[in-house]
């Protein structure tokens, strides 16, 4: 006779041990068959606490990312549950000794019999006494409860869905790795392209937003995305052409809605000699502002060290310079006009150019090299200096300009808004870096001013290139502060990159939760990988688009997990209707699907 358990109380009991599930242990010596059982622990190899087989009955298969639960009885009294996640399973001929023997035993006339090995990376012990599994053992596939045990979403209060698992249940990350309370940060790896980095990143966004995990928090929690990846970003709060019933389902089973991201602002640079002050943007043509410093707010800001941004510019002697100069700014710059512009010296600076200029002109004149460059700076190293001051004119001269008519909404900001855009995509790569090193630094103070009673995520793509491992630059000083004191500040970086192996390794340590997409091969093989058992190395370099292994601190082995496509627009294309500006009423969601479309492959 089997052993009686209430219903949705199998594996506990009142002292604290944990009893055995229905089916598990029969009088007769029987098992019952009504409950999911898939076999037995295996003989043939070593169990352990935390690793042992599984053979498989031969109606019952296992594959990789199942989760499944085994009970032993301890001598006295009391039982142990081991749970686990499949990491590896293997299939023999038991009894075959060569190569060929296989077409004999399919013929039936070599006799032998198909095993199949499961192994399994134990994921939690309860109650914890780690003893091993014996042989024998019966092992169920873990559901419900159970499941929530082995993955220890019973333990987290609050939960933010990031995909389901390879069974279709919800996956979860516990939110006190994201916001700050026990830990912060994610890192996303994975080959650009396939990968779905940002689409993964975006998507976190939005459940973190919508799964009411944040609670009361959730009015001042915002986002800042830079995109550097052409305009797909400029339309999250437009509805998908291809939402349809099914995709809708899909985001009910994980609790979310199907929808865009509703309160979103953009930003991206002015046209290049125009000065309309127009958005140098093509597929919307509303709702998007312009951004740009003055030369007044260059000089007072003293943004100079975030032109000289590459990684190796801090170990050269000009950095001295480039501080000396960036002083002189800001206590010779006086504004001049409602424009922007400045005068120092009795000169206007109106333009980038003349900015330019006249720091040159002040740096090669003898009587006041000195003042400028530092009484100890050599011609040499002021001509180091001058030679890339140079060749940041064009790279910058479309965002460092006094001949555009200021609005109120020029700066980059996230207060108006739960989600903000900065577009890059039309930006030089040295004008990228400045953007992103003025702005961080500009919220890091905002929020040290502000106190941490909101949260600010800040997702950031190919961060190898702002935070490399070799080399320092004001840009990676503020991503490394972030990193190492962020979540004191309410400040959580979600960076993107294809290699981990390349971004600073104090960014990438201090990440609570790293995820990995698909993989290069090389790459799979670097110990920044080391969280990944071997089998999912392997899978990560095959891994579809949509697929990914998220780990975190609570969880000993990564959960594999397939997230929806998304449910906002990501091009011009999929847009349901054409973008509206901000002053215009929202239209109803349902009211901008389409009657039928296919949806294109993720």
């Amino acid at each position: 006779m089997a052993i009686s358990v209430a219903p949705g109380q199998e594996g506990s009991s009142t002292d604290g041990a944990v009893a055995p599930g229905p089916g598990v242990v029969e009088a007769d010596g029987q098992r019952d068959t009504a409950v999911d059982e898939v076999g037995l622990v295996a003989g043939t190899e070593d169990s352990t606490p935390l690793q042992f087989a599984v053979a498989l009955d031969e109606a019952s298969y296992l594959q990789l990312d199942d989760v499944v639960v085994t009970v032993r009885d301890l001598p006295g009294g009391g039982h142990v549950a081991t749970s686990g996640i499949v990491t590896q399973v293997r299939a023999r001929h038991e009894g075959a000794s060569f190569g060929s023997d296989v077409f004999l035993i399919s013929d039936g006339v070599l006799p032998a019999r198909t095993q199949e090995i499961a192994e399994v990376s134990t994921t939690r012990v309860e109650p914890e006494i780690y003893v091993p599994p014996r042989p024998g053992g019966v092992v169920r596939r873990a559901t419900g409860q159970e499941r929530d045990r082995a993955l220890y979403f019973d333990q987290m209060t609050n939960q933010v869905p990031v995909g389901r698992g390879r069974d279709g249940s919800p996956i979860y990350v516990n939110m006190e790795f994201l916001d700050g309370t026990r830990g912060a940060h994610v890192s996303i790896s994975g080959i650009s392209g396939v990968a779905t980095k940002t689409s993964f990143a975006l998507f976190l966004l939005h459940s973190i937003f919508r799964s009411g995990a944040l609670g009361a928090r959730a009015v001042n929690a915002k986002a800042l995305v830079f995109s550097v990846k052409g305009e797909d970003l400029l339309f999250l709060d437009q509805a998908n052409v291809h939402l349809d019933d099914d995709l809708r389902a899909q985001y009910a089973v994980l609790g979310l809605p199907a929808e865009p991201f509703a309160s979103a602002g953009f930003w991206a640079p002015p046209i290049p000699d125009d000065q309309t002050g127009r958005p140098n943007v093509t597929g919307r043509t509303s709702g998007v502002e312009a951004f740009w410093w003055t030369p007044k707010e260059f000089c007072e800001q003293q943004l100079l060290p975030y032109v000289f941004a590459d990684a190796e510019d801090e170990r050269q002697q000009y950095t001295i310079v480039i501080h000396q100069v960036a002083n002189r700014l800001r206590f010779d710059a006086e504004a001049y006009g409602d424009q922007g512009a400045v005068r120092i010296g009795g000169r206007v600076v109106t333009t980038y150019e003349d900015l330019i200029d006249l720091i040159i002109e002040r740096l090669t004149d003898d009587d006041t090299r000195q003042e400028w460059a530092g009484p100890v700076t050599g011609t040499g190293t002021v001509n180091a200096f001058v030679r890339r001051l140079r060749s940041s004119l064009r790279p910058l001269s479309a965002i460092i300009r006094a001949d555009l008519a200021g609005t109120p909404r020029r700066a980059i900001s996230t207060q108006d808004q739960q989600v903000t855009v900065v577009d890059l995509h039309n930006l030089h790569e040295r004008a990228q870096r400045f953007v992103v090193g003025v702005v961080l630094a500009a919220e890091t103070a905002r929020k040290e001013d502000a106190g941490p009673g909101g949260l600010l995520f800040t997702m950031i793509d190919e961060l190898n290139k702002y935070a490399p491992r070799e080399g320092a630059s004001p840009i990676k000083d503020v991503l490394l502060d972030i990193a190492e004191r962020g979540r004191s500040l309410g400040i959580i970086l979600i960076g993107a990159q294809q290699t981990a192996s390349e971004v600073e390794r104090r960014i990438v340590s201090n990440s609570a939760i790293r995820v990995v997409g698909r993989l290069d091969s090389a790459e799979a093989g670097r110990p920044e990988y080391g969280f990944l058992p071997a089998s999912q190395r392997l899978r990560a370099t095959i891994a579809k688009p949509g697929a990914m292994f998220v780990s975190q601190p609570q969880i000993p082995v990564p959960l594999a997990i397939e997230f929806p496509f998304p449910a906002w627009a990501t091009r011009l294309s999929e847009c349901a209707e054409p973008p509206r500006s901000p002053d215009r009423p929202a239209a109803s969601v349902l009211s901008r699907l389409p009657d039928d479309d296919e949806i294109p492959p993720f």
